[in-house]
């Protein structure tokens, strides 16, 4: 009872199955093929962020766990870290960095890149 509001964004695969899920448990998704760069995501209450790396296409993090083209990019990512409007974040996970698909460390560059920007924002909440 104490999330009000559950957001997915960057989805790229859906079936049917799941798409009832959403549904059924109010669950917003904001699929990669209706992405705008300029949408600005809007909270009323305050903000965990879960990070799952595999939103982001793995030409731009190799290391994760599953591959799906079509994913945004590092750049889109931080817009929305850096935009996102809350009253505060109050925590944040970063979760899929498999350092196994990861040989020569980009993806963990990435994921510390967007730690920082996690925690920038965390602390510079006004």
């Amino acid at each position: 009872g104490f999330a009000q509001r559950l957001v997915q964004v960057g989805i790229r695969t859906m079936n049917g199955y799941q798409r009832t899920q959403t549904e059924r448990f109010g669950v917003e998704v904001m699929e990669m093929k209706n992405w705008k760069n300029d949408i600005i995501l809007k909270f009323d209450a305050p903000l965990y962020i879960s990070l799952d790396l595999d939103v982001l296409d793995p030409a731009f993090a190799p290391g994760i766990s599953h591959y799906e083209p079509g994913g945004m990019t590092t750049r889109q990512l931080i817009h929305i870290i850096q935009n996102v409007k809350a009253p505060q974040i109050i925590g944040a996970d970063i979760v899929e960095l498999n350092p196994l698909r990861d040989p020569t460390g980009v993806t963990a560059m990435v994921t510390a890149k967007l730690l920082k920007e996690i925690i920038a924002r965390m602390i510079t909440q006004q």
